[in-house]
């Protein structure tokens, strides 16, 4: 096993498997107790040799790995790989490309939606991995060789069911049924984070478009604040202590400490005066400039059966393709189905729609039917002008 610690053996490595068409890559990292993920280490592997790379060794520059998943004629190989991309997106600015995902690729190869590794790796590769490492905290130096063996586990077999999976994709001529993930998991909006934008992830009751202003302005607030120390979010401010504040829009620091949530211990100075700043900046916004948030229209009447039907179909379509359900149409998209023809979504684009949407719109228009035949549903078409 090679664990590579300085910066003349990483070069080393990354000149050696820069040959190679294709790196399995994964990371080991910590997250709970900052924002941006602790990267702690890197498992690099090519078709013959696999590494270890110890970021947090004294020392070590990371240069030689950047500049090689950045190389455009090298195929990089990750399992879920968008935690693992952010990460490197954060230290560079740059987005490592091209990428494959195998978990991506299971999911039109016949393995469900979202494939664990561990289970991707025993159905492929026949290999049972030993999960009592998976809660290691890989930021503690030394590790032991149990952990790193682990750690490098996760690149090697990577290898393996790659080929596999890369071999059945291009047999059965779905390639490009994964292009759309890809271009996806390569953007780098994907891994932007807008402070502005950061109130939509908070679940909440009621939308007059004051409360929502002054609960985007202090989420935004929060936000900076909590890149800028690297902190988690409700290190800042829970969510629950967001949502009183911007109801009640505290103008003065007696107003703010009489805020339910936040307990009798209240706020520092600091967060006091940048918490009122927020609320201030929220209140002035013009009335007319206020976010708003879109009611959901309701279903047309009569369209809940049709969508139950487009549920069958697509289970139907899905267990004959041996593709997973989440990759070919959501629920919400189903909706869309029922209301236009002409929707735009995927579900009616490309291979999708030969798959599912083209049927979708015949079973909406009467040309064919759902029948059971025995414990199989089935298909069939409906004679023009029949019922």
């Amino acid at each position: 096993m090679i664990t590579i610690t300085d910066t003349k053996a990483l070069a080393q490595f990354c000149d050696f498997v820069s040959s190679a068409d294709f790196v399995t890559i994964d990371t080991e990292f910590m997250r709970e107790r900052t924002y941006w993920s602790k990267l702690c280490l890197v498992q690099l592997a090519g078709p013959d040799e696999a590494a270890i790379i110890d970021p947090l060794a004294e020392g070590i520059d990371l240069t030689p790995l950047i500049t090689l998943l950045s190389d455009p004629s090298i195929l990089k190989v990750f399992h879920a790989a968008r935690q693992d991309i952010e990460i490197f997106h954060h230290m560079t600015g740059v987005v490592p490309t091209p990428v494959f995902d195998t978990q991506i690729a299971a999911m039109v190869c016949g393995f469900g939606d979202s494939v664990g590794y561990e289970t991707l790796v025993s159905k492929l590769v026949k290999v049972r991995i030993d999960k009592s490492m998976r809660f290691t905290d890989w930021s503690r130096r030394p590790l032991s060789g149990k952990q790193l063996q682990y750690a490098l586990s996760d690149v090697t077999h990577l290898r393996v069911a790659y080929e596999i999976l890369a071999h059945r994709l291009e047999c059965n001529g779905r390639t490009h049924w994964i292009e759309e993930e890809m271009a996806v998991l390569t953007s780098p909006t994907t891994y932007t984070v807008n402070p502005p934008d950061s109130w939509r992830r908070i679940k909440f009751r009621g939308a007059r478009p004051r409360f929502l202003c002054v609960l985007q302005a202090i989420a935004a607030w929060r936000e900076h604040m909590a890149q800028e120390r690297d902190v988690p979010r409700n290190r800042i401010l829970r969510d629950d202590v967001l949502l009183d504040i911007a109801a009640h829009a505290p103008g003065t620091p007696e107003e703010l400490a009489k805020t339910r949530s936040l307990g009798h211990q209240g706020l520092g100075a600091a967060l006091t005066k940048g918490v009122l700043a927020a609320v201030a900046e929220g209140k002035a916004v013009p009335e007319s400039d206020c976010p708003i948030i879109e009611k959901k229209e309701p279903l047309p009447k009569g369209n809940g059966p049709l969508i139950d039907l487009f549920r069958v179909l697509l289970k139907m379509k899905c267990d004959e393709n041996d593709v997973a359900q989440k990759l070919v149409c959501s629920a919400a998209n189903l909706e869309f189905i029922a209301a236009d023809d002409e929707a735009d979504i995927p579900a009616l684009k490309g291979w999708r729609r030969e798959v599912f949407g083209a049927d979708a719109l015949k079973i909406k228009h009467g040309q064919l039917a759902l029948a059971a035949d025995g414990t199989k549903v089935c298909l069939i078409s409906v004679p023009t002008g029949g019922a």
